[in-house]
């Protein structure tokens, strides 16, 4: 099993790489420092080779933004903070802090529809 998983994730890996997603949206560069600075509350945790996190990670990158994004698999303070803050080690997951509270998101399709609704626009 392991080492299914270890050639899938290679897979995923390149076929990741060789067909990156470019941008979709093109801001000024007043909006893009608006949006950058929105995003500086935010962080991804995930595991490199996790299909769900790819999904999230090129739809970030489709979107334009500069999300910090954390290895929760090979990076043990990542892993931590995940494990503290959102109460389990399962990625994606976005970590939202505003108005003083911290939110964590988890599922991709949940982290990609947030992002939309936050970012599609901007």
């Amino acid at each position: 099993m392991w080492l299914i998983r270890f050639v899938l994730g290679k897979i995923i890996l390149f076929l990741d790489w060789a067909f990156q997603p470019r941008a979709l949206l093109m801001r000024s560069p007043d909006a893009q420092k608006r949006v950058d600075h929105e995003t500086q509350n935010l962080t991804l945790y995930q595991f490199i080779a996790c299909p769900f996190c790819v999904k999230v990670r090129r739809h970030i990158k489709r979107l334009g933004l500069k999300i910090e994004i954390k290895d929760a698999q090979n990076d043990p303070v990542a892993k931590k903070e995940l494990i503290e803050g959102g109460k389990e080690l399962q990625v994606p997951c976005l970590r939202i802090q505003g108005d003083g509270q911290v939110r964590w998101m988890y599922e991709s399709s949940d982290i990609n529809d947030f992002l939309d609704a936050r970012f599609l626009t901007s």
